[in-house]
């Protein structure tokens, strides 16, 4: 396998081999029985050319055949039911739906009956929540008093526009959630080194965040452009929204570092395939 390249030394994000699929686990919930989770890698598939291997997405121009393989082969891989999945309608919005066991297979089994949602939560065992990368965010959430989860997609709008906030306080709002007590981890997307973006961009940073935060978020490079830092970015709406620091994880993989291993639009200039998130309940 390709040697993966890690922005720091932290221990943050598991890889794991399981049935010849490589996908990534992360610490903090490995001690949580209840939970099951998981990131994919692009190896282990069965999709071909830009797509291959493990492409998990049918909205790419693959085969659907192959996704549906790819999606059988994930889930035994990580450990949970084909059928449970329940899948996001990503459109960088900070739409958040709560999601129950009558929502399984939408998206794949089933037409999806919404719209426009990059978040999902539940409280419900046996429920895999299941959104889509190659480069923006993954926004894990666990609140292991009340045992529920969130699974949010956060790009560059999402983040300026704060779906970690709105996330939190939707499983305060329905499960009675207490921040203070939420585990969240920041997964495997694209690095600050790797994401060049423009003024429209960081002016919108600029109006959300305070100016003693902006030397972590961006900084100007030699092409008169910017280097934004999403990482820091979503660390900073975790912790905003009532997280506390140690209980928030960011891990140092870069999807634009390893295009061998993981699915990334910048290094493919678009030509790639989709990783997936999942985050479930226990009931297997």
């Amino acid at each position: 396998m390709e040697h993966l390249l890690r922005k720091e030394s932290s221990d943050f994000v598991h890889e794991n081999w399981n049935q010849g699929v490589l996908y990534f686990t992360f610490p903090p919930f490995e001690q949580m029985p209840f939970l099951v989770h998981g990131f994919s890698s692009r190896l282990g598939g069965v999709s071909e050319k830009e797509l291959g291997e493990l492409n998990l997405s049918y909205t790419r121009g693959d085969l659907p055949e192959h996704v549906d393989e790819n999606f059988r082969r994930i889930a035994d891989a990580v450990g949970f039911p084909y059928e449970c999945m329940v899948f996001s309608d990503q459109t960088h919005t900070t739409n958040v739906r709560e999601v129950t066991r009558k929502d399984c297979g939408k998206g794949y089994l089933f037409e999806r009956d919404y719209q426009d949602v990059d978040g999902l939560v539940t409280n419900e065992p046996g429920v895999v929540l299941t959104t889509f990368f190659a480069d923006c965010v993954p926004l894990y959430f666990v609140d292991p008093v009340h045992q529920a989860i969130g699974l949010s997609h956060s790009g560059w709008k999402g983040t300026v526009h704060d779906i970690a906030r709105v996330t939190v306080e939707k499983m305060q709002n329905i499960y009675g959630t207490d921040p203070a007590s939420l585990i969240g981890v920041i997964g495997p997307s694209i690095c600050q080194d790797c994401y060049e973006v423009g003024e429209d961009v960081v002016s919108q940073f600029r109006e959300q965040y305070p100016e003693p935060a902006w030397p972590l978020l961006f900084r100007p490079n030699s092409r008169g452009k910017y280097q934004l830092n999403l990482w820091e970015a979503c660390r900073y709406n975790m912790q905003n929204a009532g997280l506390l620091p140690e209980h928030i994880f960011v891990t140092d993989l870069c999807t634009c570092c390893n295009p061998k291993v993981l699915f990334s639009h910048r290094a493919s200039h678009g030509k790639r395939g989709n990783l997936a998130a999942f985050l479930a309940i226990r009931d297997w």
